[in-house]
């Protein structure tokens, strides 16, 4: 490469740089954006809403509720994601919680990971706090269901179009017995047309 072509070269190296340009909107958090087709977060709240709505107007909690004159106490176990692209899994089980939670039918007791956290924290209380605001083991509440679930999806694309089915299943499980008190399904399906344009 010559002298010439070199200094063309840095003079169209900060053209093709100021061409590039970012724009920032702000939007309202609960609009729905669907940019690429693939599974975001309005599918996660939307999903999860449908779903906790229906569980809860199902027969099991109203059944519980007389044999033991309270509230059931429910756990979130795993979400499998079996999808063919990546999904943020606790996006979708903070959602299904909060559902759960803010309907003030059903109460909470911690996941696996964060009750280990917790244990930690009373285990170095019970070495460094002073008697009177230790807090003891042994006093955990038991989850009366689990929650489990699996994200799947098909896929069939031809020449820059493609339907992308998204299948969410539930289940919710008697931890004492393992009885199924609870099974649903919910779909999404998306149309995505991808434009090529040529320079």
């Amino acid at each position: 490469m010559n002298h010439k072509n070199i200094a063309m070269l840095f003079v169209v190296i900060p053209l093709l740089s100021a061409c590039t340009s970012v724009k920032v909107t702000r939007t309202e958090v609960a609009k729905r954006v669907d940019l690429s087709g693939r599974w975001n977060d309005t599918d996660s709240r939307l999903v999860a809403e449908e779903m906790i709505k229906d569980c809860l107007a199902r027969a099991w909690i109203n059944e519980f509720n007389k044999k033991t004159g309270t509230s059931p106490y429910v756990i979130v176990g795993t979400l499998m994601n079996r999808s063919s692209e990546h999904i943020d899994a606790q996006i979708f089980i903070k959602d299904l919680e909060a559902n759960l939670l803010n309907s003030g039918k059903v109460k909470f007791v911690a996941a696996k990971e964060p009750r280990q956290e917790l244990r930690d924290e009373r285990a170095d209380q019970s070495r460094f706090s002073s008697k009177e605001t230790v807090k003891p083991f042994g006093k955990e509440i038991g989850a009366d269901f689990m929650l489990q679930g699996m994200i799947n999806s098909v896929k069939d694309e031809l020449k820059g179009k493609y339907v992308i089915l998204y299948q969410v299943n539930l289940e919710l499980i008697n931890l004492e017995t393992n009885e199924k008190v609870w099974i649903s399904q919910k779909e999404i399906k998306k149309i995505v047309t991808r434009s090529s344009f040529g320079l």
